[in-house]
């Protein structure tokens, strides 16, 4: 059982978003629902509140009649829900739900606590809600996503059920519920929020985690396989700049590498004053994207740090408009559904999960090329050259998913489009950047996994695998549990897919 109470931190979204858990609310969250649906309700006698007893957006100026005023909130919720394009995902949407949930119950928008309640129900009972990609421009919040779950809670919506998509009342009927009955603005504090983009970005992060952690994995890897010098990994020449994250991602490489027989120390070896030749045989120094990857990976970690920070804080607040405040018994009007925080992290996100995967890439390509690497056979070809393929065909794979990601990873925050007649005159896409970001991310999984498959080939080409380090024979065993070594050609598709799989849900260690 899982309780909502004060303050929702990442770590315990990520807990209820991934399992099976049953999701429940304390009392004093209750205390401050029902405090600020009984306070709004009083204060809206005889004045003018958005939202409340006036029109919406460039409509504000129309007065609603007091005989019209739920049906307002109902003809809200039923003009927008005219999302297009893919539907999200049960994660995608049960995050939406869980983000949504957690800031009505900040006590900040006046709901009536059966909306609460019903989303809690939605949770706990799998039950999602359809709703589509394309809509929502971020400004007065997810409305058109948004739209969707609350049409759902009004019982007018379509949800996936026992892995069947059929009307919200049918799924209510068998689970016993009964659909929401808009007491005063549940309408729009249920569609004007950032909840969609900051649930999604939830998952982004939370993956983007664990790409991170193995792309440290693979860069230990190949450090390992080409007898890499410790230097660039070093504590002394990564203390010596003075960005966390860098030190943080060397810190790692020294952690896994420790126990390696494959590592070698530059003392030992271009210190050691007998090498006299005119053209050394082993290399002075890796290449870029083996010699410096703390350099790369350190600004990568920095910023899903910093991604982190902005997604916990924007969960914890209230976003939507107007914004009830009990304790100063005001209602204030504003733009708090606004999603540039959202928006601009993950836009940084999509950019440095770009370079992550630009750098497995770059790693690839050099394991697969022999005239650079001059270790390996060409493409990895552990069969006849010639004769066979090796890696090949997957290189073109990875190649063409790293170009897809480069493109996507173009800002969307600074692409605002007026619109609503102009009232929404600048905007955030946050949803916008959220889903393109879930693509790179899945993406850079893609990439990864065609690198791991190319790594455990190497290890099989060399049979160093007594000399890895303890992390390194740990998923490569794993791995060869997955596929065999192969040597004759055979389609790789279904390989990557296991070992996609494999990197996304294993457990980091």
């Amino acid at each position: 059982m899982s309780s909502l109470a004060k303050h929702l931190d990442l770590k315990q979204f990520v807990q209820i978003t991934y399992s099976n858990e049953q999701l429940a609310i304390d009392d004093e969250v209750w205390e401050k629902v029902d405090a600020s649906h009984d306070f709004l309700l009083k204060f809206a006698n005889n004045k003018i509140i958005y939202g409340v007893n006036t029109g919406f957006g460039p409509m504000a100026q129309y007065r609603i009649k007091d005989e019209d005023r739920i049906k307002l909130q109902y003809n809200l919720i039923r003009s927008h829900a005219s999302g297009t394009g893919r539907l999200l995902d049960s994660l995608q949407v049960k995050s939406t739900i869980l983000a949504r949930l957690n800031t009505l119950t900040l006590g900040y928008s006046g709901v009536h606590r059966s909306a609460i309640v019903l989303m809690k129900e939605l949770i706990n009972r799998d039950i999602t809600p359809i709703i589509f990609a394309h809509g929502g421009v971020g400004a007065s919040g997810d409305l058109v996503q948004l739209a969707h779950l609350a049409l759902v809670l009004i019982g007018e919506g379509e949800v996936i059920y026992k892995n069947e998509r059929i009307p919200a009342m049918q799924a209510f009927e068998a689970e016993g519920l009964k659909p929401i009955q808009i007491v005063l603005r549940e309408g729009l504090a249920l569609i004007n929020g950032t909840s969609v983009m900051t649930g999604i970005g939830i998952l982004n992060w939370n993956q983007a985690q664990k790409a991170l952690s193995w792309s440290i994995k693979a860069a230990c890897a190949i450090n390992e396989i080409v007898q890499a010098y410790d230097d660039h990994f070093s504590e002394a020449l990564n203390q010596s700049k003075k960005h966390i994250g860098q030190q943080n991602i060397a810190r790692k490489m020294r952690d896994h590498l420790a126990s390696s027989l494959l590592i070698r120390k530059r003392e030992d070896h271009l210190y050691s004053g007998e090498n006299q030749e005119d053209i050394f045989k082993d290399k002075v120094q890796e290449y870029y994207s083996i010699r410096c990857v703390p350099q790369i990976l350190g600004p990568i970690s920095d910023t899903i740090d910093n991604v982190a920070s902005v997604l916990e804080n924007e969960l914890n607040s209230a976003n939507d408009n107007p914004i009830i405040d009990v304790e100063s018994k005001h209602v204030y009007h504003g733009g708090n559904f606004h999603g540039d925080y959202i928006s601009l992290e993950m836009d940084k996100l999509k950019l440095v999960m770009t370079k992550m995967t630009m750098l497995a890439e770059r790693q690839l390509n050099y394991l697969l090329n022999s005239k650079i690497n001059e270790i390996f056979p060409p493409f990895m070809n552990l069969g006849i050259l010639g004769l066979n393929f090796g890696m090949q065909g997957v290189q073109f794979t990875a190649t063409s998913t790293t170009a897809e990601s480069q493109a996507l990873s173009t800002s969307i925050y600074i692409h605002s489009i007026p619109n609503n007649n102009d009232n929404q005159d600048i905007v955030s896409m946050g949803t916008n950047a959220a889903m393109s970001c879930s693509q790179i991310i899945e993406n850079s999984f893609e990439v990864l996994a065609i690198e791991f498959i190319t790594l455990a080939q190497a290890i099989d080409n060399l049979g160093c695998q007594e000399k890895l380090a303890k992390e390194t024979l740990s998923w490569y065993m794993d791995l060869r549990k997955l596929f065999p070594v192969f040597k004759e050609d055979q389609a790789m598709y279904p390989i990557i897919k296991k070992v996609k799989d494999y990197l996304i849900n294993k457990n980091d260690d």
